[in-house]
């Protein structure tokens, strides 16, 4: 019983990285594919997954096709209990899906003006009045989960849920552009940069160069942290 995965660039694509951890962390089989993202094929590469249009798209055993990382987060946990994709507990389950909903629907400040990108920190940055809105927000919800949390663990909710992988591409994007956040908050973002997969989906990543840089801010950069000369 294996899922098909349709993902975009691994460098770039924030909604495919969300998409590949919640099967990747889970121990679910699946395959990925890619999908022309930049390339300009990814119409033609989906046109089977209809009426799906944007990545990640997944496909399960039996043939359903589903779009929307939410709704393939959902699909997934109910169609393996044993796994553990939402935390234990319902008052923990319901604040999990509050901050997996807001994920989707919100910061668009903070994603407007912070594509993901997994190549290098962007420093000097900017940040508007609207990102550090968006960054007051994450933290705000980040905090509240920790308090509900079981302490024993790092995560938001102790164990790693689909709460992690949904902010994965957000401690990304902290990350890359040296955003101002609290201490408490930088460290989660290093732990979910550190994570074993989120390394090994970014390793791949960059074994794919760009001429041009699709998302070259015009500022300096330093290396992404591990990749310091030694």
């Amino acid at each position: 019983m294996t899922y098909d995965l349709f993902i975009g660039d691994r460098t770039f694509s924030s909604w495919s990285l969300r998409g590949w951890l919640m099967l990747e962390k889970f121990n679910l089989p699946y395959k990925a594919h890619m999908v022309g993202l930049y390339s300009g094929t990814m119409a033609d590469e989906l046109a089977a997954l209809a009426p799906a249009k944007l990545v990640p798209v997944l496909r399960t055993p039996e043939g359903t096709v589903i779009g929307e990382t939410l709704a393939m987060a959902e699909t997934l946990a109910e169609r393996h209990p044993e796994a553990g994709l939402w935390p234990d507990g319902a008052a923990a389950r319901a604040t999990a899906r509050w901050l997996c909903a807001a994920m989707t629907s919100g910061f668009t400040a903070l994603r407007g003006a912070c594509p993901m990108q997994l190549q290098h920190v962007n420093k000097g940055f900017v940040v508007t009045e609207a990102v550090q809105a968006d960054l007051d927000r994450i933290e705000t919800l980040w905090a509240h989960a920790m308090r509900n949390a079981d302490l024993r663990g790092q995560w938001l909710f102790g164990r790693y849920s689909l709460a992690d992988v949904f902010y994965a591409p957000v401690a990304a994007r902290i990350i890359g552009y040296d955003l101002p956040v609290s201490e408490a908050a930088r460290r989660y973002c290093e732990i979910a940069i550190s994570d074993p997969a989120f390394k090994a989906w970014r390793a791949e990543g960059l074994k794919t160069t760009y001429d041009p840089f699709p998302y070259d801010m015009g500022t300096e950069t330093a290396p992404w942290p591990g990749d310091e000369p030694r």
